[in-house]
């Protein structure tokens, strides 16, 4: 019986992978298509392809299963970007009744306790109410911001010298590691341990927009500057990357949840837990790699 890998080819689902191959854990990766499954296999890995809008597909890729990681992907470029969720969650669901799943492992966010008012976290808090009711162990990882994120900014920092951010630029927040947030997954995935459990998970520190801005320069060896975009032009930023008009709006709810402190951890019946990496060795790192 293996542990079933949604969203394997990702950065924290790969991370997931490896940390369990490294236990010497039976591990089947999942992903959506030949390409990505080769590249698992390479590294030792049995996969599968499927999508989650095919649920005869991930029935098929859930068959033999014990434990699920289970993850909302997203893109921006939904139409409905709940709604899309939700019939994602209605295929997890009906796919683990079918196939006798045992325990899910849900990568949530910090902020998921609000089922209302935050955009894209929203998906969140279906995630951990999507398995209420039919009788498997549910364990959730509510963690910080990813680092990666920020990679997203890479090539304006290098070639203009500033990081755009939406955020103010001294608003300092969680963040992590996402390889951390995989490999606790995958500690908790191989954990025999089946109370129902919330972690909050946590980096080593709390940075600000500022605080990456330094970093990069670090690694760059040039400087760069933190320099918020304004309120009026969010949505046609947005807009220009390839977001949908609905991915817009959860987007900028999301946002505007993070600085006004309404998406902070929950701290309340849940546990706290933190990854080691720090902010600079993961962007030392990370860039080398692009």
């Amino acid at each position: 019986m293996a542990h079933i890998i949604l969203g394997a080819s990702g950065r924290v689902g790969s991370a997931v992978v490896d940390r369990l191959l490294e236990l010497g854990a039976p591990v089947k990766g999942v992903v959506r298509n030949e390409e990505k499954a080769e590249a698992l296999k390479s590294r030792g890995a049995d996969t599968t392809i499927a999508d989650a809008h095919n649920l005869p597909a991930l029935k098929a890729a859930l068959r033999d299963g014990e434990t699920l990681f289970a993850l909302t992907p997203e893109t921006g470029r939904e139409k409905n970007v709940l709604g899309d969720t939700n019939d994602i969650l209605t295929n997890y669901r009906a796919a683990l009744v079918a196939d006798g799943i045992k325990k899910v492992v849900g990568l949530s966010s910090m902020g998921a306790q609000h089922r209302e008012g935050t955009g894209n976290l929203v998906m969140s808090y279906m995630l951990e109410h999507a398995f209420d009711g039919i009788g498997v162990s549910r364990v959730f990882i509510r963690p910080a911001y990813y680092f990666s994120n920020w990679l997203n900014y890479l090539e304006p920092a290098e070639k203009n010298g500033v990081l755009p951010t939406f955020f103010p630029v001294d608003l300092k927040i969680p963040m992590i590691c996402p390889s951390d947030v995989g490999h606790f997954a995958a500690e908790v995935l191989a954990d025999g341990d089946s109370d129902m459990t919330i972690y909050e998970l946590y980096g080593p520190a709390a940075y600000s927009s500022a605080d990456v801005a330094k970093a990069f320069s670090e690694v760059l060896g040039k400087e760069v500057k933190a320099q918020q975009i304004p309120r009026k032009d969010w949505d046609k930023t947005l807009d220009s990357i390839g977001f949908s008009k609905d991915g817009v709006r959860n987007f900028v709810e999301m946002t505007e949840a993070v600085i006004s402190g309404k998406s902070k951890p929950d701290g309340k019946g849940t546990v706290r837990a933190q990854g080691n990496t720090t902010l600079e060795a993961y962007l030392e790192e990370a860039v080398k790699k692009v």
